[in-house]
């Protein structure tokens, strides 16, 4: 079995977390003759492939070299959203007295109890990827340790070899690290260690204007922390609507943090404790210091050490290369998630697990293709920014002409009483038709609104019809109404007005 992995501090929390994920008293079973199902690597689209074929009856084994839960559980989601609240905690402490609400001027951050809150929670969900929960309620043959291909049809692990009908490459991705000159020598965090902080930095550098890079560096800010984000390109959240970005750089701004657009990071320097940041905009230099970077940069699939080779699978820079039906150059292994996957989220690792057991069991009752799959995604800022389909652009680059209505939240009562009302409703649909092809959400709960999109468009409701549900008021999802509203009235043309006002005309008679 694997060495007990490095989680720190070693507090209770961390000592629950690793008895769920990683016991240190874990004993490798033996292996069966041979597996209907041989997943490699136990995060969420490794967890949802072993549960979802050992529920119908497969025999299903399960290899995780690390912490089972993935990047989801111990250094992703869990953690970032756990700390992400404490920061819009203290933002509504600040914000209270728009309410009448007078806030102690002294009220501070525990920084201390923030991370062991973030401890605690994580550990609180570790029972559910834990490697018991899958042995005992599943069925699944759990493995611990580096699983590799030594075969098409074989996995090693543990010492043990492991034959298989069917496997799944479900490896993941980790950070990215930079080659920027002093940079590694400084020494920097990932998403891998930003969660064992225990001691707060004063000042903090965020490299990177992604979705990681924004949520933290906004949550950090608002717990006390003088951050700068650095990012290269002229808009951060690169993939978002231009307007939504525009949006939260001025809210980011707001919080504190320091955004630096069209900026490089070409050079760190040690300074005792500190660490030196030269950085380049516009043809110029300047430096400044911190106490410690984030780096947030992107993710690199997890394709090494795997014996991918001895298996007959071909894999490149953006992971394991798979088809529209997630099977790999060797027809028995598939792939799901981000080690295959550009769209790194673990609802879509989810749904793409759930693809692979239909594909690699049931292909006979039709297959499932991944580029049919709707996929939404939230940036979890506040506001959030959430999405689903094509932006303006993607349809442009289609040659799909597309008509977009936009509500503000400004307009939504509810958000005005909640003192929410930044951000908006977008919902782009086919010109000549109620068809979505894809939506726009900047509010405070964006990740919950954006779903009532995602339904209409994936049962093919017409933004019109979304105009005859019927709301509860006063709620923010009005807007999505609204929108609706927006498009009804584009069907009343002048002609059909002025037919109207002679049936009045006559009713008046």
């Amino acid at each position: 079995m694997s060495a007990l992995p490095e989680v720190i501090p070693r507090d209770e929390h961390n000592l629950k977390l690793l008895s769920n994920v990683h016991p240190s008293d874990w004993v490798n079973p033996e292996p069966e003759g041979r597996y209907n199902l041989v997943v490699i690597g136990g995060g969420t689209a490794g967890l949802v492939s072993a549960a979802g074929a050992a529920g119908m009856g497969a025999k299903v084994a399960l290899i995780e070299r690390h912490l089972m839960g993935g990047d989801c559980l111990n250094v992703g989601c869990v953690p970032s959203k756990t700390i992400i609240r404490a920061g819009r905690a203290v933002a509504d402490a600040r914000s209270a007295s728009r309410f009448g609400v007078q806030v102690p001027p002294d009220t501070t951050v525990d920084f201390s109890s923030v991370m062991e809150r973030v401890r605690r929670i994580r550990a609180r969900i570790s029972p559910h990827d834990s490697t018991c929960r899958f042995r005992d309620e599943y069925g699944v043959d759990v493995f611990l340790g580096e699983g590799r291909f030594s075969g098409p049809d074989t996995v090693e692990v543990d010492g043990k070899t492991l034959r298989f009908e069917r496997a799944v490459i479900a490896t993941g991705a980790r950070a990215t690290e930079p080659s920027i000159p002093g940079l590694a020598e400084a020494g920097f965090l990932t998403n891998e260690s930003i969660f064992n902080l225990t001691d707060q930095p004063r000042r903090l550098a965020v490299l990177g204007g992604g979705p990681i890079g924004c949520e933290l560096a906004q949550a950090f800010a608002r717990l006390g922390t003088h951050v700068t984000l650095i990012e290269m390109e002229e808009q951060f959240l690169q993939r978002e609507d231009p307007e939504a970005a525009t949006m939260l750089m001025k809210v980011l701004e707001r919080d504190g943090v320091s955004v630096q657009l069209s900026s490089t990071l070409v050079k760190v320097e040690s300074r005792g404790e500190a660490k030196l940041l030269h950085i380049e905009k516009s043809g110029r230099t300047a430096a400044f210091e911190v106490d410690a970077v984030f780096v947030g940069i992107g993710r690199t699939p997890n394709v090494s050490g795997l014996g991918l080779d001895l298996a007959g699978v071909s894999f490149g820079a953006r992971g394991v290369e798979v088809n529209d039906f997630l099977q790999t150059t060797n027809r028995r292994i598939f792939a799901a998630g981000d080690v295959c996957s550009p769209y790194k989220f673990t609802h879509a690792a989810d749904f793409m697990a759930r693809a692979v057991i239909q594909n690699a069991f049931f292909g006979f009752a039709g297959k499932k293709r991944v580029s049919s799959l709707l996929i939404p995604w939230c940036t979890y800022t506040d506001p959030e920014i959430a999405h689903v389909g094509l932006y303006e652009s993607n349809a442009a680059a289609r040659g799909i002409d597309v008509t977009t209505f936009t509500v503000p939240m400004s307009g939504v009562d509810r958000a005005i009483a909640e003192g929410e009302d930044e951000g908006f409703v977008k919902v782009h649909v086919r010109s000549g038709s109620d068809k979505i092809v894809g939506a726009t959400v900047v509010a405070r709960h964006a990740g919950e609104m954006i779903s009532e999109l995602t339904t209409a468009m994936a049962g093919k409701i017409g933004l019109g019809k979304l105009s005859s549900v019927i709301h509860p008021y006063p709620t923010q999802t009005e807007a999505i109404r609204k929108v609706g509203d927006l498009y009804n009235r584009t069907r009343l043309t002048e002609g059909r007005r002025n037919l109207l006002r002679r049936y009045f005309a006559w009713r008046r008679r």
